[in-house]
């Protein structure tokens, strides 16, 4: 494996870094102190200029390469935490109640800040490096708010790239794929209205139940007998809320749930059948439905290019029998896809070994992979933009 040596010389104090933001979880937009505990590194590493505000509270950093004029690549992290309660037990758990790096996304932090100290020394590059740290991943639409307060087109970024951890995926091994590699992710819900009244007394009552059993029942036919089994959807509806006493039949009921995608036309697919199903069923039961989609991240689509390049740096770190290229698609979403969507670039898992799952209380970020992260991003700027 190789970790380049002057990032394994300062890995102790990398995991420091990671253990400060792991005990100091911020949530959504709210990463004021992250944002700062970042600018204080980089400004230590001497890096050549930082904005801070983009996207709320995202920062961008720019470094200049000593190889002359060139395009600019950036490299992603994010910087926010979970509302969840920890339960690891460390020495060095969350502080903060009911919130915490759950996802490792102070563990993603550290390796660009690794990779940022390393390249401020040497900077065996030509063209520049934006280090862009982004908030609001978990559901917050980040990476969509910091594209939107221009970043791309200020610094002129041209390709971008990100890592995930992956427990329970074989230590220091790379996982991506060209094309679609992450899920789309909407959300619906669906009121249907009747009309309420006793009990005792149906037949002078609409009552939205029945309506609503047909709908959800209706719904999950959509990905069996409207979809080929190829198009990688789910559809899951876990919320149905009605009733308030035995003797009642309300006048409404809620139903919520998500749906996840890889494909375009999928996607459109399913909101179309689920509208469909919808007043189709309300027709039939005299009620009134009323649906709403909320749109959320688009699929992460690595670009085929850019794929194979990250794949071939990544060989370059950890070897070839560690990057799988052809990993399968996951059906879990990242906000990244906001900036392939505005540029080309690539999207990689690196496996943690055996652990919590992410998103559960008792997770826990290796830190062993930290230099691995890093010494991946230095290679695919000395690579994409040698000297």
């Amino acid at each position: 494996m190789a970790v380049i040596n002057r990032i394994s010389e300062f890995h102790t104090e990398m995991k420091g870094w990671r253990r400060y933001l792991h005990e100091n979880p911020e949530i959504l937009y709210d990463c004021h102190n992250t944002a700062a505990f970042v600018v204080e590194r980089l400004k230590e590493f001497g890096v050549d200029n930082i904005k801070t505000g983009i996207g709320e509270t995202g920062v961008v950093a720019i470094i200049n390469g000593r190889g002359g004029a060139g395009p600019t690549i950036g490299l992603r992290a994010d910087m926010d935490a979970l509302p969840i309660q920890e339960t690891t037990g460390a020495d060095y758990a969350s502080k903060i109640e009911g919130k915490m790096h759950a996802c490792g996304h102070d563990g993603h932090t550290t390796m660009l800040l690794g990779a940022a100290k390393y390249l401020a020394e040497t900077r065996n590059f030509s063209g520049r490096v934006a280090l862009i740290f982004q908030p609001a991943e978990e559901g917050g639409a980040g990476g969509l708010a910091m594209c939107d307060d221009g970043m791309m087109d200020d610094f002129d970024i041209s390709h971008v790239y990100a890592i995930h951890n992956g427990p329970n995926k074989p230590f220091g091994h790379f996982m991506l794929r060209p094309g679609p590699f992450l899920a789309a992710f909407d959300s619906v819900d669906i009121k249907v209205t009747g009309q309420g009244g006793h009990a005792a007394q149906p037949q002078l009552a609409i009552d939205p139940l029945p309506c609503a059993i047909a709908i959800w029942q209706g719904i999950q036919t959509i990905s069996s007998r409207n979809l080929s089994a190829l198009d990688n959807v789910v559809i899951s509806l876990p919320v149905f809320h009605t009733g308030s006493a035995g003797n009642v039949i309300d006048d409404d009921v809620v139903i919520s749930g998500s749906i996840r995608s890889l494909q375009v036309a999928a996607r459109d697919r399913v909101k179309e059948r689920i509208q469909a199903i919808c007043d189709g069923q309300a027709a039939a039961y005299q009620c009134t439905v009323d649906v709403q989609f909320e749109k959320s991240a688009p699929a992460t689509t690595n670009d085929t290019d850019r794929a194979a390049f990250a794949a071939d740096v990544a060989r370059q770190v950890v070897g070839d029998a560690a990057v799988d290229d052809n990993f399968p698609p996951l059906l879990g979403s990242e906000d990244f896809s906001y900036m392939l969507d505005r540029r080309p670039g690539a999207y990689l898992f690196l496996g943690t070994g055996p652990g919590a799952e992410l998103h559960n209380p008792a997770f826990d970020y290796n830190d062993e992979v930290s230099a691995i992260g890093a010494s991946f991003f230095v290679k695919l700027v000395e690579t994409a933009q040698p000297v």
